[in-house]
């Protein structure tokens, strides 16, 4: 378990849910992780809902944009980076490629943000922290535990990350199928890329949520109406599932040793 008050920068740090329904969606993920709701306004009655374990956030769940919904985009699991100044990695990641759709822009106090397009199709988020510095519990039972790019070129992936963030990306041996490592520049863990199977999968960061038993982990999504996507894998030093919650969001489940 790892309780955090900041983050270095090229971290990933926080994690939200984007859903059609986020009530049912809060109901999902509290039968399952235990989480508790805190609501916080954020205009025209919507709220960002802090999902807090152990009385830390942990996560947040949000209502999905209109826009998004009526263009069938899929409730949706985001990735967050910290950043020193999300202006300038904004800028940076448009040099190097990538599309920046939502500008930076301020979240009130909480930080500063903005929606970035990879060169291969991948979204993510980068964050510049105000008065939330993100997770303030990670490896642990319903906190966030890694963070997985799947995509249709590896190297290039590899490539644009590590010239924005100064990630250092190392292939990994007997894995069975092509993936690397990534670890920040202050040489933390920090996720990993792998090639976006089956074929013609799109692009997208993977969110994955510790659960101290994954085989009663699965069992309750499937109480819940969701449904489990894989079998339970064993590898390293852990074990790890995809799931979907009921509104269609893919996640991920791990058990096994965390860092701290």
């Amino acid at each position: 378990m790892g309780d955090r008050a900041s983050y270095t920068p090229g971290t990933f740090s926080w994690a939200d849910l984007s859903t059609s329904d986020q009530p049912a969606a809060k109901d999902f993920y509290s039968g399952l992780f235990g989480w508790e709701a805190t609501d916080m306004p954020v205009g025209d009655g919507v709220v960002y809902s802090m999902m807090n374990s152990g009385g830390k956030p942990v996560a947040a769940i949000s209502p999905q944009q209109q826009a998004q919904a009526e263009a069938g985009v899929p409730p949706t699991w985001n990735s967050y980076v910290t950043v020193t100044s999300a202006d300038r990695a904004a800028e940076r990641a448009g040099e190097l490629g990538a599309t920046v759709h939502a500008p930076p822009f301020d979240v009130m106090e909480a930080g500063r943000m903005a929606v970035i397009q990879d060169p291969q199709g991948a979204f993510f988020m980068v964050w510049e922290a105000g008065r939330h510095p993100g997770a303030r519990r990670v490896n642990a039972h319903g906190a966030l535990s890694w963070n997985e790019l799947a995509s249709p070129d590896v190297a290039a992936s590899s490539k644009f990350y590590g010239d924005l963030f100064e990630w250092q990306i190392e292939p990994l041996e007997g894995m069975g199928m092509e993936y690397s490592t990534i670890r920040t520049a202050a040489g933390t863990s920090n996720g990993g890329i792998r090639p976006a199977l089956p074929p013609g999968t799109p692009p997208h960061w993977l969110v994955y949520l510790g659960i101290d038993d994954i085989d009663g982990g699965l069992s309750t999504v499937k109480e819940l109406g969701g449904k489990a996507l894989s079998e339970v894998i064993d590898m390293g030093p852990g074990r790890f599932a995809a799931a979907q919650d009921p509104q269609g969001a893919v996640f991920a489940l791990y058990s096994g040793r965390f860092e701290d």
